[in-house]
């Protein structure tokens, strides 16, 4: 029996231990013929010295430098594209993978006979039954994506069927090279988030489909490579993105929707607070107006010092200034 020989890409940055865990899952994996590669972009803790000593089978490529979630995985796949790869799994570092995630991977591709992209099913971590990603779909009425399922138990009924998503996580997704040597690999003006949804769109212009597979299972930890869904980092490349993703792939019509949003969205952070007389019996007299003007002055100080607010703000200016891959150091380190 044939088996494609399958690459699974393991990006790093300072995550030695996630890392680590990562790699001992894929250890695993009951498929036959795959290889790891960790690509290390420019780690300055510990994690490539403890990667060489515990897996010294893994091959390891050093970057050198922070290339971000599209640049270093298009290190990763460029290797692979030399070395004969039939398939490329691109494999986020904070995950564990279930055993039979490349057999049941190559089961869906075999069954819809064709090339595409695939997404497998991602659990959060720390509650193993719950879902994360299901599919995924792009909603005009909120301008967003959202993920099918999320936060939903999974009682293996309502997300257990392959399905077609708009895009494929690229927490875990599986490409065959044939499709990445048509379109193309990820674009690093993106750096961080959607480059994995632009991707799957471009293939989709190309004539591929993206696939939710249930049956490929992953925990994944969420975001901590950039301190989670809330984090300023997170919503800089979130904003700045999505604006750059609309630009690439969305009809003139709905791309002056999102940014008529975007525009409402920062006149809500330009505006200051509204003023409110607290509410006492002592808002006639000169100590109540006193009293509201102190905690007015403290909601607006708060909010236009608020470095979530500031970094979205810098986010669609960078866009519109043509500024893209990483963030201003002042994103990264909002106290410097």
């Amino acid at each position: 029996m044939h088996y494609p020989k399958i690459y699974i890409i393991v990006l790093n940055w300072n995550g030695r231990n996630d890392s680590l865990a990562c790699i001992e899952s894929v250890r695993h994996i009951d498929y036959p013929n795959f290889e790891v590669v960790v690509v290390d972009n420019g780690s300055i803790d510990d994690s490539v010295q403890a990667i060489k000593e515990v897996f010294p089978e893994v091959a390891l490529l050093e970057t050198g430098e922070n290339l971000g979630f599209a640049g270093g995985n298009n290190v990763g796949m460029r290797h692979a594209l030399k070395n004969g790869a039939d398939y490329i799994l691109l494999l986020n570092n904070d995950t564990i993978v279930d055993s039979h995630i490349l057999s049941s991977f190559m089961e869906a591709s075999a069954l819809i006979g064709q090339e595409g992209i695939f997404g497998a099913k991602i659990y959060y971590y720390s509650e193993p039954n719950k879902i994360w990603y299901a599919g995924a779909r792009w909603v005009d009425k909120i301008q967003h994506f959202l993920h099918v399922g999320q936060g939903c138990v999974d009682n293996n009924g309502d997300f257990s069927s392959m399905a077609e998503t708009d895009y494929a996580c690229g927490c875990a997704l599986l490409v065959k090279t044939d499709l990445l040597k048509e379109i193309g690999l990820f674009d690093e003006r993106f750096f961080l988030t959607f480059e994995e949804t632009d991707l799957c769109y471009r293939a989709k212009r190309a004539g591929y489909k993206s696939y939710f597979v249930p049956e490929a299972r992953v925990w994944h930890k969420v975001s901590t490579s950039f301190g989670g869904e809330g984090s300023v980092l997170f919503n800089y490349f979130l904003m700045r993105n999505r604006l750059l993703w609309a630009e690439k792939n969305l009809p003139f019509g709905k791309r002056l929707v999102l940014y008529k949003d975007v525009f409402y969205e920062l006149l809500r952070y330009i505006l200051p607070p509204r003023f409110r007389l607290n509410k006492s019996g002592e808002n006639s007299s000169l100590k109540g107006i006193y009293s509201s003007l102190v905690d007015y002055k403290k909601s607006f100080v708060k909010k236009f010092n608020n470095p979530v607010r500031k970094a979205r703000f810098r986010a669609v200016r960078d866009y519109f200034l043509r500024r893209f891959g990483d963030c201003p150091e002042s994103v990264r380190s909002p106290g410097k």
